[in-house]
């Protein structure tokens, strides 16, 4: 099968992309070209396009046909309508949403593709949300054929997963673990997340591409594995080979120091959340995820370990975090001078539980 991924070469499309040609596919992707990360195909199935410029892309792709069309990179509707328009007659539109769509906070710990879609808190989720809607609306109108896929947290080689980390600089957390600086874990480190590495991921996505049962379904793809905050941290501090002192922040004050951080918090990180992934095995029976938290995030840190220029340092969230752990460090010092006051605190704390 052609298939263009629209994206292409970043954290998790880079993977799918090589898995994709490893399974036989002939693979394009459309970028602008800028990646850092490189592009996962040859020159000749490198096109160039502005993705939010609608006739760049028609330029770009005149004269091919594709049985299959990833989006990647669609973050709001009006992307998805011209896609809708752009790739009308293709054999299969997969559309990558996100699993922060699910409710929040979740009414219940085990999520699956029934779970209402509701955020309340992240308009990054409620745009996909949107675009969602407008591609099932196509699909139950005119038959455009749209399967809609949902990962959770996942990384490869150039991310590094955190609940308070930084997403264009994510070096930042390994360096600050490695000078011995306070790392911040909103709550108490103990709720439920999982992570997914990009392989993995690639391994349930690659099956479904051209597989007409899948068109009109909404699935997600993520590990098995779940794990505490606390075992997250935990595994990235032994990885980087440190000791790290860990301050339990509560979310609120997190976020009350940066608001923008409400979304990505409250609206998907600090809930405690496992996937169901027995829909994904009915299409994929075979399914199962292979690198373990442990294993992965140590390709990881040798990633950026192998080259200075990948280690870029984010200032700003360094300066956020070393404000927080100042406050808290001082909230927990001026507390242990009130002993009889923490006691009661706790006394009642217990008896309510």
């Amino acid at each position: 099968m052609e298939i263009l991924f629209l994206g292409g070469t970043g954290n998790i499309s880079r993977d799918c992309a090589v898995a994709a040609r490893e399974a036989g596919h002939d693979v394009y992707t459309l970028t602008r070209g800028r990646s850092s990360l490189g592009s996962p195909v040859d020159r000749g199935h490198s096109l160039i396009a502005d993705v939010s410029d609608e006739q760049q892309v028609r330029d770009a792709v005149a004269g091919r046909h594709f049985d299959v069309v990833i989006q990647w990179t669609g973050y709001v509707p009006a992307q998805v309508m011209r896609d809708v328009r752009l790739f009308a007659d293709v054999g299969q539109y997969v559309f990558i949403s996100s699993a922060s769509a699910y409710e929040k906070p979740p009414s219940h710990w085990l999520v699956t593709e029934s779970t209402p879609l509701r955020n309340p808190f992240w308009q990054y989720s409620r745009d996909k949300i949107a675009c969602e809607r407008v591609l099932m609306d196509a699909h139950e109108s005119t038959g455009f054929p749209v399967t809609i896929i949902r990962p959770s947290l996942t990384y490869g080689v150039s991310q590094v997963p955190a609940a308070a980390g930084s997403r264009s600089k994510p070096y930042t957390i390994i360096a600050r673990m490695r000078r011995g600086a306070p790392i911040i874990v909103p709550g108490d480190g103990t709720s439920i997340w999982t992570i997914t590495h990009s392989t993995d991921f690639a391994r349930g996505l690659t099956p479904l591409l051209g597989r007409r049962e899948a068109i009109g379904e909404s699935l997600h793809i993520t590990s098995d594995e779940a794990l505490t905050w606390n075992q997250i941290y935990g595994a990235l501090a032994e990885a980087v080979g440190v000791a790290i002192d860990v301050r339990h922040v509560p979310t609120d004050g997190i976020v009350a120091a940066d608001p923008s951080l409400e979304g990505t918090l409250w609206g998907d990180k600090v809930n405690s959340v496992v996937f169901d992934n027995a829909r994904l095995r009915q299409f994929v029976p075979n399914f199962r995820a292979l690198v373990p938290f442990s294993e992965g995030i140590r390709d990881t840190v040798a990633w950026f370990d192998d080259d200075v220029a990948r280690r870029e340092v984010d200032d700003e969230a360094n300066a956020l975090w070393d404000r927080l752990a100042a406050i808290y460090g001082d909230a927990l010092a001026r507390a242990a001078g009130a002993p009889h006051a923490m006691t009661r605190a706790r006394a009642v704390t217990w008896a309510t539980e």
